[in-house]
């Protein structure tokens, strides 16, 4: 007891010493944070290069600190290599390099990586053709091996191929639906012209390439003269050099030259190009500029003022167009990097009804950007948010090389990547000021606008002089954007009894069927069609013609998420009268509503476009604009369907060409695609932007 009572009055007094400054002033702590230590270069490892025999370059960063390796192999061999026409190609070389190659099949490569718990892939951008390795360092050999026989024997098998055509076909049918993918191809095609930065993979160039294509491309362009081939991590420099000497033994040659690229277009004035998308609910907003070749020294100072202006939630952009003005949920800027000129971006998407509003404002924030210097404070700050994160960007092996590459790639300076954060950290209020004002020219840029023609045409004609195209890039003129509507002309000797049966699938899994009847009845005819999708939509449809193919009644029932739908409508006398309990589409609530509409002649039901597409004069480039009467809506909207290409689908074994046609006014718009050959039938249907697709079931 006395024992313990004696060490506790020894920490008593030890505490009340500690507590008790001898000054006999209160302890003062720090009311600030100490101020920064300087910025110093990246820790590197040092690098080790070396030129091989066969003229590939070798760039080795040592690091030790996991037993990690990443391989990555890189050729001037992008996609604006590409040769006009066939655009595509290089991503589809890049694709195949690992499905098969020396003595090893797809499935066997795959097993060979994965059994050593690495990877292994290939890609190819804008400029440049890589492919990839990231292996424990006892698998180093097997790394190199996979990658010399995908480098000097890739099998490119047909099966192989044609799966990838597939499979970049399903990816750009839905790509060149979605709103953003549409503002990039045509911002790109005007800031670029004819230049090959333009250009893009498109269904007609894919479906034209061959094995003969594929392999013409390996045999010139993927050669060691020129090349570089970074390994970054656990290995030793001279022994990695020699195992890659070993490894790439018998291969030899150099690319041909690279073409001579055209001048981009000079542009002295703005254009705003309105890609009209009927029934969009939102426009996608692109402005920018071309800018600079990638080691321009003013690099960093615009990387500062991208930050200050739209580099995350931070930014400018940001921060007014969505945090003070709610137009948006995000707006960001970039600077692109290239081989040859880059260019500069600024992007939101906003709701359609404040698009002009959106577009003058993020136009403001550039001018001012330029024109005012910006504060100490917000200086600071964007520089500690780039210069803070810049090391967890070279963390891990396949990230060193990446960085690597692109330094070596783009020919910027030898120790960029060590001083990266010290060039950053050192850029003055005065040096961003004069990069923004050199590189982002809002009087003289180009302004893509994608939404519903329309609605906002009126809006923004007088922001900039405006080109009007469709999503495919045709001209339209001002009254295109509103078409009047007529009744359409039918082909009643195709109205014939028929059964069709659709899968539905979203992202190629299964989740649901439609199917469809149509037949004769009385004095005219019936469409009968029932849907069920994965749980959620419950529906089954009556539609009644006369034998002229006009409405008389339409009859549904069913649940959509639970909530009862039903649709009672009759069409007679020019009035369409009836009631309907539907979800709202804008909210989800089930609304109840009377109908008692006057029609236009030749107004149809929306259930009834099924249902008499095959009564119509299809040929390339027809259109039709109709009143249709949403009875579940109780609302009559003028919609559009244009053909706009043809495809080859897809059904079982079989292949079937088929009309690609655009449907828009509904809800959503869709893609439909209808036999070219009479009778013609619906195949496909596909949502637009969505991976959901509508496949007909032939049996």
């Amino acid at each position: 007891m006395s024992t313990v009572r004696a060490a506790g009055s020894v920490l008593l007094a030890s505490a009340g010493l500690l507590a008790t400054p001898t000054s006999g002033r209160a302890q003062e702590y720090p009311k600030a944070p100490p101020a920064p230590g300087p910025l110093t270069p990246a820790p590197f490892p040092p690098f080790r290069e070396a030129l091989l025999p066969n003229g590939l370059r070798l760039l080795v960063v040592e690091s030790h600190k996991q037993p990690v390796v990443s391989l990555s192999l890189n050729f001037a061999a992008g996609v604006s290599l590409d040769p006009v026409g066939k655009e595509g190609l290089a991503e589809m070389v890049a694709g195949l390099l690992t499905k098969g190659a020396g003595k090893r099949s797809a499935e066997q490569v795959a097993e060979a990586i994965e059994g050593a718990g690495g990877s292994l892939g290939a890609g190819a951008g804008t400029d440049f053709l890589s492919l990839n390795s990231t292996v424990l360092t006892p698998s180093i050999p097997l790394a190199l091996e996979l990658m010399r026989d995908a480098i000097l024997a890739p099998a490119f098998p047909e099966k192989e191929l044609e799966l990838l055509r597939t499979q970049t076909l399903s990816g750009l049918q839905v790509s060149l639906t979605q709103p953003g993918v549409i503002a990039d191809r045509a911002f790109r095609l005007a800031l670029y012209g004819s230049h090959p930065y333009a250009r893009s993979a498109a269904p007609a160039s894919v479906r034209g390439l061959t094995r003969a294509d594929l392999l013409a491309f390996h045999r010139s362009r993927l050669r060691p003269r020129g090349a570089l081939l970074v390994i970054a991590g656990d290995v030793n420099t001279a022994d990695i050099q020699r195992q890659v000497v070993r490894a790439f033994q018998g291969w030899s040659g150099a690319p041909p030259p690279a073409p001579v690229m055209p001048t981009p277009p000079a542009r002295t004035k703005t254009e705003l190009i309105l890609v009209h998308r009927p029934g969009s609910v939102q426009s996608n907003l692109l402005a920018g500029n071309l800018t600079f070749l990638p080691n321009d020294p003013r690099f960093y100072a615009a990387t500062i003022a991208n930050q200050v202006l739209g580099g995350g939630a931070s930014g400018r952009l940001f921060m007014i167009l969505r945090e003070q003005k709610s137009w948006t949920y995000g707006a960001y800027a970039r600077y692109a990097r290239r081989k040859g000129i880059g260019f500069f971006e600024a992007s939101t998407e906003v709701r359609t009804e404040v698009t002009d509003s959106a577009l003058k404002e993020l136009l403001h924030q550039l001018e001012i950007l330029r024109s005012e210097p910006v504060g100490a404070t917000e200086l600071d700050a964007a520089k500690g948010a780039l210069t803070g994160r810049y090391p967890l960007t070279i963390e891990s092996a396949d990230q060193v090389a990446d960085a690597v590459a692109s330094a070596r790639l783009y020919g910027l300076a030898p120790d960029y990547v060590q001083t990266y954060r010290v060039r950053l950290g050192a850029v003055t209020a005065a040096q961003l000021q004069a990069a923004a004002t050199a590189t982002i020219r809002p009087q003289a840029a180009v302004i893509v606008v994608v939404g519903d023609g329309a609605k906002i045409y009126e809006r923004i004609k007088d922001i900039a002089p405006v080109r009007i195209v469709d999503p495919e890039g045709a001209p339209l003129t001002p009254a295109d954007l509103s078409p009047k509507a007529a009744a359409l002309e039918l082909d009643l000797a195709a109205l014939v009894a028929r059964r069709d049966s659709f899968t539905i699938s979203f992202s190629g899994n299964k989740i649901g069927w439609q199917r469809g009847v149509f037949e004769a009845a009385g004095d005219g005819f019936r469409y009968s069609e029932d849907l069920r999708l994965g749980g959620f939509v419950e529906q089954s449809t009556t539609l009644e013609l006369d034998r002229a193919g006009q409405m008389k009644s339409v009859k549904q029932t069913g649940k959509q998420q639970g909530q009862d739908v039903t649709v009672d409508v009759s069409y007679a006398g020019g009035r369409a009268k009836g009631s309907a309990k539907a979800p709202d589409p804008k909210t989800g609530q089930v609304k109840a509503v009377t109908v008692d509409t006057a029609l236009a002649e030749g107004t149809i039901d929306d259930n009834a476009i099924t249902a008499l597409l095959p009564a119509l004069a299809w040929k390339p480039g027809a259109k039709w604009t109709m009143n249709v009467m949403s009875a579940s809506q109780g609302e009559i909207k003028p919609w559009t369907l244009a053909v706009v290409g043809t495809d080859s689908v897809k059904l079982g074994t079989v292949s079937v060409e088929a009309y690609r046609a655009e449907l828009s006014g509904g809800d959503a718009p869709l893609v439909l695609w209808i036999s070219t050959g009479k009778p013609h039938r619906l195949v496909k249907i596909a949502v637009a932007g969505q991976p959901v697709e509508f496949l007909l079931v032939v049996p």
